[in-house]
């Protein structure tokens, strides 16, 4: 099903899930520093104080991860490579689970993700709001955000609006002159989409769903009370860092920046002139991002970059490792801290930060982020999942987990196709729930 007709990429779409019934959900997280893939089996659950947004449980019953090959700060640089890194990741999380995996989530990093607030309006004449006055309103915010050489990834309801007044969660029988709804819409270039389809395709799997990494590893490592309250989870990987602002329980804002933990381990390799693989050692063993007055005493030893046996280790102060570390860390960290004073959604996010991915494992991290972005900061680890194992329950799991976790509400979605409108905002948990019932009654 093309989106835009058959000049753009029609992205596949998630069907919702059955409140009633248990679900096999099988994932891969496609990062620049490792591949993941787990399948999770998904069963209802009670409604409860604890994450209650979530319809079922999730226990993980397989996983893979391989390191990464052929992508470069998230962009697919070579397709024979990754394909063969996903097809161990998904082998060995099939043997695990006992199953065959046909179909997966994938995440989506690349294709300069974009995310656009569109509005729209209808005249209602002062009466009520019926399910095509909803329907019609969404579906012309919808068709606002439509561009030719972009794919829509979410379109989310962030609110509506009566006759100017905002705020409104459910419009539905209430009276009014005019009718508006805020659309948030996050979109990636159609180039990156169909590349990274193609890659999956090429290890004999399909793509069921795609989700943006900032709003899958927000879904994993946010509590309720802050996507309630506004709070913004800031996934550090290995390529890129990637932003998502959650407020009122929706995702409100996105972004991505091409740095991450990786230019840390280039740096250091070439300021100490040693190899990758032992600079990212150095990077986790020694490396703060805090000053220290110790670090110009203890001295460490960083192995040669040659294959020359006479070649000796050199002595360096730990000050100069913490020292390059620190300035690509605050160089980071302060360009997220413009990027979410430019997109006008700082006074929402307001004082909660939450740092997830695998970069943001580094000592002193935390302390460093609280100084430049001037906002509370905790480390994010993925939430309310069992069976992972112990090496997966840190904040480099967190985009794959979220991904287990999307398809509980991806029914928040609204999408134009070129029937009208796709839109199952039910579910009996979501507060679009007689919105939805009423859409799905209607057509």
């Amino acid at each position: 099903m093309s989106l835009f007709g058959s000049s753009n990429f029609g992205l596949p779409r998630l069907k919702p899930l059955s409140s009633k019934r248990s679900h096999i959900v099988s994932v891969l997280d496609i990062g620049s520093t490792k591949v993941v893939c787990m399948i999770g089996r998904l069963t209802p659950r009670e409604e409860s104080e604890i994450l209650p947004g979530r319809t079922h449980k999730i226990d993980v019953i397989g996983i893979g991860h391989q390191r990464s090959r052929g992508i470069k700060t998230g962009v697919i640089a070579d397709l024979d490579a990754v394909e063969s890194v996903i097809r161990l990741a998904v082998d060995a999380a099939e043997r695990m689970a006992g199953l065959t995996v046909d179909s997966l989530i994938v995440n989506v990093s690349a294709g300069r993700l974009a995310s656009d607030v569109y509005t729209a309006t209808i005249d209602l004449g002062g009466q009520e709001v019926e399910a095509s006055d909803l329907r019609k309103v969404l579906t012309s915010a919808c068709q606002q955000s439509q561009r030719q050489d972009r794919a829509i990834l979410h379109s989310l309801p962030t609110g509506f609006s009566l006759d100017g007044e905002r705020g409104i969660r459910d419009p539905l029988a209430m009276y009014g002159d005019v009718l508006g709804v805020d659309m948030h819409v996050v979109t990636a270039e159609n180039a990156a989409l169909k590349n990274l389809e193609l890659s999956v395709n090429r290890a004999h799997l399909s793509v069921e769903g795609m989700v943006a990494t900032p709003y899958a590893s927000g879904l994993a490592a946010l509590v309720d009370d802050e996507v309630e309250l506004g709070c913004a989870a800031i996934d550090m990987g290995g390529g890129t860092t990637t932003i998502s602002v959650f407020a009122e329980g929706k995702l409100v804002h996105t972004d991505a920046v091409g740095l991450g933990g990786h230019h840390v381990t280039t740096d250091l390799a070439r300021g100490l002139s040693t190899r990758i693989e032992d600079a990212e050692r150095l990077k986790v063993v020694h490396a703060s991002a805090l000053m220290n007055s110790a670090d110009d005493r203890d001295l460490i030893s960083v192995p040669p970059i040659g294959e020359d046996d006479r070649d000796q280790p050199t002595q360096v102060p730990r000050a100069l490792v913490s020292r390059i570390v620190r300035a690509r860390i605050e160089e980071t960290l302060e360009l997220i801290r413009d990027r979410i004073q430019r997109s006008g959604f700082s006074p929402i996010v307001g004082k909660r930060v939450v740092l997830t991915g695998g970069a943001s494992q580094l000592t002193g991290l935390p302390e460093a982020a609280r100084r430049i972005l001037a906002r509370n900061v905790r480390i994010g680890r993925p939430m309310g999942v069992s069976g992972l194992p112990t090496a997966a329950k840190g904040p480099a799991f967190s985009t794959a987990v979220g991904l287990m976790i999307y398809p509980q509400v991806a029914e928040n979605e609204t999408h134009a196709a070129q029937g009208g409108l796709l839109s199952s905002l039910g579910g009996n948990n979501s507060r679009f729930a007689r919105v939805g019932q009423w859409l799905k009654e209607s057509f």
